[in-house]
């Protein structure tokens, strides 16, 4: 078996790489690509095949996949505009590899969403239909590392600020995401299946303050902003404009429900509990 990993230079990837390994599947057999391999030669020294995969130049696309099995197209993190032609690419070379499966990393509810960043995804998931290509749809939530990530700066101001309103977030840890796609790449019987993939246990984003709040004993707030304002703020801390509208707008489709779901898919595929958000913030904090 070969099993080819897009973007095992990421954290999603690369932790993706590490559960295969975990669940027995011989380093030989996977192959590990990114746009620039430096970052993950240490995986080649362990055994696995590393090649150059940029998703803007289809000539690398058709050498990584070459003799591929199945193909977990992790989507990509470039500038949603070209997310699309990228992605439609990548499908193009798993389907010339003659691949049996390819997983994408979708977006929960992506076929109903109307957010900026979710079109991508539902489009994407509707080339991989229109070219017949024998597929699995891993509907990822939100990461906890969205938050946790954030702990320095909250800790230094005391609020999170967003534009969800009182919208319900189902995010699961990198980690647990990962392993239900090694689960997926490893195992038969998901062709043509849609998992939708989140945390047990949804979260308001004054719920989340309040948690680091209870961790940390110190006032910790949700500030809710207009969108327009909030991206400004991002815009302010040193994000691309273009990136905070796009985050922004992802706000707004937390708020209307778009990243909550209670299927329990993921549970169900890793075989324990998600990550909870407490032991999420615990972890970063340490």
């Amino acid at each position: 078996m070969s099993i080819v990993v897009t973007g095992a230079t990421g954290q999603l990837g690369r932790l993706v790489v590490e559960a295969l390994l975990r669940r027995g599947v011989p380093a030989a057999g996977i192959v590990a690509t990114g746009r620039d391999t430096a970052g993950i030669k240490d995986l080649a020294d362990r055994g696995a095949v590393v090649r150059r995969a940029d998703f803007g130049d289809a000539d690398s696309l058709a050498t990584a996949f070459a003799g591929a099995e199945k193909l977990l197209l992790i989507s990509a993190s470039i500038p949603v505009e070209d997310r699309l032609a990228n992605h439609r690419r990548a499908i193009d070379a798993a389907q010339a590899a003659g691949v049996s499966l390819v997983a994408y990393t979708s977006m929960t509810r992506a076929d109903t969403t109307a957010t900026i960043i979710g079109a991508t995804h539902r489009g994407t998931e509707e080339y991989l239909r229109e070219r017949a290509v024998p597929s699995v749809l891993l509907r990822n939530g939100w990461y906890l590392e969205n938050y946790t990530s954030q702990l320095p700066v909250v800790l230094q101001h005391g609020t999170f600020i967003g534009s969800t309103g009182a919208g319900r977030i189902s995010a699961a840890s990198r980690a647990d995401y990962a392993e239900a796609a090694a689960l997926i790449l490893s195992t038969e019987g998901h062709v043509g299946k849609v998992y939708d993939l989140a945390g047990d246990e949804a979260f308001t984003m004054a719920e989340l303050a309040a948690t680091v709040a209870d961790r940390t004993g110190r006032p910790i707030t949700y500030t809710d902003l207009p969108a327009e304002q909030f991206a400004a703020a991002l815009a302010g801390a040193g994000v691309p404009a273009d990136v905070a509208h796009v985050l922004a707008d992802a706000d707004l489709g937390l708020g209307r429900g778009e990243l909550f779901s209670d299927s329990g898919d993921l549970s169900r595929l890793i075989g324990r509990p998600t990550t909870t958000l407490a032991a999420a913030i615990e972890e970063a904090l340490r």
